[in-house]
């Protein structure tokens, strides 16, 4: 049975290009077995190409690694770069995940945004939304069907097919990320569920929040029982403490977001991420002490409705110390009180 609120955590496997990635490596493996022992719901590998100014490890390799680490955590693909892929190719690696993970799977997907990584698959960024639709068309189908003749613009399926199978049924779950209104509506005709992203205010959520209600409805879809969202958080002490050990590291994440170009695919009046830590912080970031942090995740789930929170506690360069105390305190005393104030 799914629990009421789920608590997932993301692993970027994202490190400064200095840094020894063996060992950063076991750190990662480290903070997956450790979230599985303190009873975390999900663990999300996210994903990016030519990733400079940081390293960061692949995520069909690491989300494999997980199966075997985690066994109890749901595998959270969050987001695949959809676009840049083939569907043949997609629905036989994410299948063998499903398949190694026992059915705990879910594959996120996503358009992407930076042009290094259309350039460098050779995909023109104009055509990413029509290669997006039309590989999630293919993959479902791949996934539910015992051969598929389908073309597309850039493939062609002649009785190709998809073996094993994922062990869900029909598939995986699909949930599609979007930070732009179109592409709300996007993930309501195509998604199982909109995996609400990190960045937007809660405000801007609210307000696309009703874009997406429409659209399920003119699609004849139901609301989703499950809705993921993703927020950055840390938890300490205090909010000053809070602020004092993770601001370093969270304002160089966003400084590189909007150096990729990030902040070009959110809504206008909400799409500044150069800004001072404290004006872009906001209501995007839950930061505090266990009890602060417990009333935003209670304050968030009672406007927005989200039921599993994808919480990124850990950024380039910070020590695993800090990662593994949030951990400890997300599980003891956050969860409980959520769990107890919804």
């Amino acid at each position: 049975m799914t629990k009421k609120f789920q608590f997932g955590l993301v692993v970027r496997g994202q490190y400064p290009a200095k840094d020894d990635m063996a060992q950063r490596f076991a750190e990662t493996i480290a903070m997956a077995r450790k979230a599985d022992a303190l009873g975390f719901d999900s663990i999300t590998k996210t994903s990016h190409w030519s990733s400079y100014p940081f390293q960061m490890l692949s995520q069909v390799p690491l989300l494999a690694r997980f199966s075997a680490e985690a066994p109890n955590l749901r595998l959270v693909a969050g987001i695949v770069l959809v676009a840049l892929e083939t569907p043949l190719a997609l629905a036989e690696n994410f299948a063998a995940l499903d398949v190694m993970s026992g059915g705990k799977l879910v594959f996120g997907a996503g358009l992407g945004y930076r042009e290094v990584e259309f350039k460098a698959f050779g995909v023109p960024k104009q055509e990413r939304v029509r290669r997006f639709e039309e590989n999630l068309v293919a993959l479902r189908r791949l996934w539910t069907e015992e051969k598929v003749t389908i073309s597309g613009g850039h493939f062609e399926l002649d009785e190709a097919s998809c073996l094993p199978k994922p062990v869900q049924k029909p598939h995986p779950p699909i949930w599609i990320g979007a930070n732009a209104d179109v592409g709300v509506e996007r993930a309501a005709r195509l998604g199982d569920c909109w995996y609400i992203n990190p960045h937007n205010q809660i405000a801007t959520i609210e307000r696309q929040m009703e874009i997406y209600k429409r659209a399920l409805d003119a699609a004849g879809r139901p609301f989703p029982a499950e809705l993921p969202m993703r927020r950055e958080l840390f938890v300490a002490k205090s909010r000053a403490e809070a602020i004092r050990l993770c601001g370093p590291y969270l304002e160089a994440k966003y400084k590189a977001y909007a150096d990729w170009g990030q902040d070009k695919e959110m809504p206008a009046g909400d799409n500044d991420l150069s800004q001072a830590f404290d004006a872009l912080a906001g209501d995007r970031f839950l930061i505090g002490s266990p009890d602060e942090v417990a009333e935003q995740i209670i304050a968030i789930h009672r406007r927005i409705g989200a039921n599993h929170l994808i919480m990124s506690i850990e950024w380039a360069g910070m020590p695993q110390s800090l990662v593994f105390d949030t951990m400890q305190l997300i599980a003891e005393e956050v969860g409980p009180k959520v769990r107890q104030g919804i």
